[in-house]
């Protein structure tokens, strides 16, 4: 995805904490959180090189790999500022000289001719001076037929110019956005376009439906003529883009996953291939918490474990809109027990009552392997009976990696998976819990309560425990999820602090407030592994559990 320079308004040249929609918080949000090749758009007219030197630096750290240098619009009156530059070659020139091959540079070509640039030869030596100063590949502005495009082309490489050049698409959306963009580019529209557009200028869906029409065809012709790619002008509206795509057989909604966790196209995370399970619901935290780490695991959770994690303070800028205080009441109500609490996580898990969100899980959307794991009957089971689940897994035995719930790491594979499961439980609980653990000698655990003065677990060493694995031919076996004892410690207290997103809805003298507060205080957190994948026995446990507690009630 692209970034237009000054997204959002504001100043664009920093991340901004209070202004989360900045141009490089944007980009910065894409590439790390969101997994998103992304390229910046960076204008130099009105900044000087000191000005520009602090962008590009910010953009490297937050690992952005490419701009699209842009002279940017001229301002109605000159800036008194010094050590400008007034054309995009010079800002082509200078992120060359100051970071060398760092950044793949991007540059503009406009097949009707820059709107500044009367003679078309002009035009064009131009434009060679941008891509023989460093640039490595031209997006076009818009244009309304191919035959414009391919005659762009053909004067590009007449004289020299042999760096990929992709179009650029307008698809129409209504009557007021053909008219801004053609507008600021300069373009008048043809006439078949125009009075078609007029005769449906009411009705926005129509309009659409005709741009999705003329642009696929559009784009048909021009991958046909041999285009590398396709570049759309979306005007941040998705829904016209994925028209096309699908018409054209490009869109596909379920990307094959690398691995069972979203990858950051970061670079610096680039050997990244193991993490904890216990940030598995909660992957934006765990990513900024780790975004400072020199070193990532590769292979096997390794010494990056003991890294220091960092803290959550910028967390709030890459989740999703979370909901307000009055939408929390309305899903999560005014709970006067722990069976209360125990059925808003019931009425999350199943999808159903209303509840949408948990403080423990950041998306709004309940995933596949939680709508339609195997064992949802049993987790409902339990936090009817107050074992509060935060997260879990089914065991897997060797299923296809094209699985379409599980598969993961390409085709010809084969992947599995421990049966986890992970849980807030209260002390008296989980007493009966150790002893029926005991019946059961492949299953592992680690709990702690909210302060580490109550740490249990039946291992004796810090080694981590793969619950997640591939198998794929011609490679060495991927076990790209662990539990990990050295980070759960800090994942216990992220787990713990949660709760206080909840109490904070009551009054402090409230017997919600209490009820609420007194779980963070007293539970304990609790994972267990099943490590027999073949035949898990994790509930059969559970059973034991649960008719103790049946009796004693």
């Amino acid at each position: 995805m692209d970034v237009t320079w000054g997204a959002g308004g504001g100043n664009p040249s920093k991340i901004d904490l209070a202004k989360p929609t900045s141009s490089l918080a944007v980009a910065h949000a894409a590439i790390n959180y969101c997994g998103l090749d992304t390229m910046l758009h960076l204008t130099c007219v009105g900044s000087t090189k000191e000005e520009l030197l602090q962008v590009l630096h910010s953009a490297k750290t937050q690992g952005i790999r490419n701009i699209l240098a842009l002279r940017g619009d001229l301002p109605e009156e000159p800036s008194p500022k010094k050590n400008q530059f007034s054309h995009a070659v010079e800002l082509v020139q200078y992120i060359r000289s100051e970071f060398g091959d760092y950044f793949g540079i991007c540059v503009a070509g406009y097949p009707n001719g820059h709107p500044d640039c009367k003679d078309p030869e002009n035009d064009i030596k131009y434009l060679k001076e941008k891509v023989d100063s460093g640039a490595d590949f031209i997006i076009t502005q818009l244009f309304f037929d191919v035959e414009t495009f391919i005659k762009f082309r053909q004067r590009c490489r007449e004289v020299g110019i042999h760096c990929p050049i992709i179009p650029g698409i307008l698809p129409i959306q209504s009557a007021d956005s053909l008219r801004h963009l053609t507008k600021l580019s300069k373009l008048k529209p043809p006439d078949m376009i125009v009075e078609r557009v007029n005769q449906m200028k009411d009705d926005d869906k129509a309009i659409r439906e005709f741009g999705v029409e003329i642009s696929t065809r559009m784009c048909s012709a021009l991958l046909e003529a041999g285009a590398p790619g396709l570049h759309f002008y979306t005007l941040n509206r998705e829904v016209a883009v994925m028209e096309i795509l699908s018409n054209l057989g490009l869109w596909n909604l379920k990307k094959a996953k690398q691995l069972p966790w979203l990858c950051s196209a970061n670079d610096k995370r680039a050997a990244e291939d193991v993490r904890p399970i216990f940030w598995q619901s909660r992957p934006k935290s765990y990513l900024i918490r780790t975004q400072d780490w020199d070193d990532f695991p590769n292979g096997r959770w390794g010494d990056s474990s003991s890294a220091a994690f960092g803290d959550l303070k910028d967390y709030y800028l890459f989740t999703t809109k979370r909901p307000t205080k009055q939408e929390k009441l309305r899903m999560w109500g005014y709970p006067q027990t722990v069976q209360d609490v125990g059925e808003v996580f019931v009425r999350f898990i199943t999808g159903q009552g209303g509840v949408t969100c948990l403080p423990w899980v950041e998306e709004s959307e309940l995933t596949p392997e939680t709508t339609r794991t195997p064992l949802l009957h049993d987790l409902v089971r339990l936090n009817r009976n107050g074992i509060l689940t935060t997260n879990s897994q089914p065991a897997v035995n060797g299923l296809p990696s094209s699985h379409d719930v599980y598969g993961w790491g390409g085709p010809g594979g084969f992947v599995f998976q421990k049966c986890y499961l992970e849980f807030f439980v209260s002390p008296e609980v989980f007493l009966v819990l150790l002893e029926a653990l005991k019946t059961f000698p492949m299953m592992t655990f680690y709990a702690m309560n909210v302060d580490g003065s109550i740490t249990k677990s039946n291992i004796t060493t810090n080694e981590p425990n793969a619950v997640t694995w591939g198998v794929f031919p011609g490679k060495e076996i991927i076990q790209p999820t662990v539990v990990d004892p050295v980070s759960f410690p800090i994942w216990k207290d992220e787990a713990f602090a949660l709760w206080e997103e909840w109490t904070s809805l009551y009054d402090r003298d409230s017997t919600s407030r209490r009820v609420i507060d007194s779980i963070r205080s007293t539970y304990l957190l609790v994972n267990i592994v099943d490590n027999n994948f073949v035949n898990c026995q994790m509930f059969e446990m559970f059973e034991l559990v649960l008719s103790h507690i049946v009796n004693r009630v």
